[in-house]
């Protein structure tokens, strides 16, 4: 086997992995300074479309990592992103927060309750049933289903909250349609932090720590992957996946000398 290019852009997923909620993981501020001092392209990913990037670097600055707004990729870009070359200034029916409607504000996109070409559905800690059974009537009426992510649950201080997912059963349950997830385990996420660097799949690495949306995406994107172990995915269960991780590390200090060597 010929040896791997070296490693030119990184990308890596934010909670679990820099982040448990408010407090750093050892090791998250170094890494992003050594990617700093280094020169090398990268973005910090997440499924998160509650925040825009200037509130999520708000968050990390208070948890002492100082990463640029334009270093932040979340999956309400990525939606906005993916609408915008799909159906160019088109329009949408939107349950979720700034994050995600900002995203499609900057795209062009009108946002209207009125016979909409989408229902776009994301993250907000304060669904309304109202505005669901809004979106079920517009979905039932044609316009097309996209959420920005698949998870389930996410977390909070007093435990799990119920997340896009799960509201996106909750409509498909209703109207018999299936909605588009953009956010991980698609690749397009991938491939669209991807296209924003202008770099290429054979030279990037990405690090998660969940086997089913962070290793499967960025694997199917055609990159190299490293799980750590500070979040969602023990080392015992990785063994049950048909899919491996390129390595293994305990947490994202064990990164940091991997950025100096290039390899991994």
């Amino acid at each position: 086997m010929s040896e791997r290019a070296p490693v030119r852009t990184w990308l890596t997923d934010m909670d679990g992995v820099l982040v448990h909620e408010e407090e750093p993981i050892p090791g998250a501020a170094e890494f992003v300074e050594t990617l700093q001092a280094s020169g090398l392209e990268f973005l910090v990913l997440t499924n998160n479309s509650i925040y825009t990037p200037r509130d999520l670097r708000a968050r990390l600055l208070g948890s002492g990592i100082d990463i640029p707004e334009d270093r932040i990729w979340t999956s309400a870009l990525a939606t906005a992103q993916f609408l915008a070359d799909q159906r160019p200034h088109g329009t949408a029916y939107v349950v979720g927060e700034a994050g995600l409607t900002t995203a499609l504000h900057d795209v062009g996109y009108v946002q209207t309750d009125r016979d909409p070409d989408y229902v776009v559905l994301g993250e907000t800690r304060t669904y309304s049933f109202e505005a669901i059974t809004r979106a079920i009537r517009l979905v039932e009426g044609g316009a097309r289903f996209i959420a920005t992510n698949p998870d389930p649950s996410g977390p909070s201080q007093q435990g799990k909250l119920p997340a896009t997912g799960a509201v996106a059963a909750l409509i498909t349950a209703a109207t018999g349609r299936a909605p588009y997830f953009v956010g991980k385990p698609n690749a397009l996420m991938m491939r669209s932090a991807l296209d924003r660097l202008e770099a290429h799949s054979a030279t990037t690495v990405m690090i998660g720590d969940r086997m089913d949306t962070d290793v499967v995406s960025g694997l199917e994107a055609g990159l190299r992957t490293i799980l750590v172990l500070t979040g969602s995915t023990p080392r015992a269960h990785v063994g049950n996946f048909p899919y491996q991780p390129t390595r293994i590390a305990e947490s994202i200090a064990d990164v940091v000398p991997l950025v100096a060597e290039g390899r991994i």
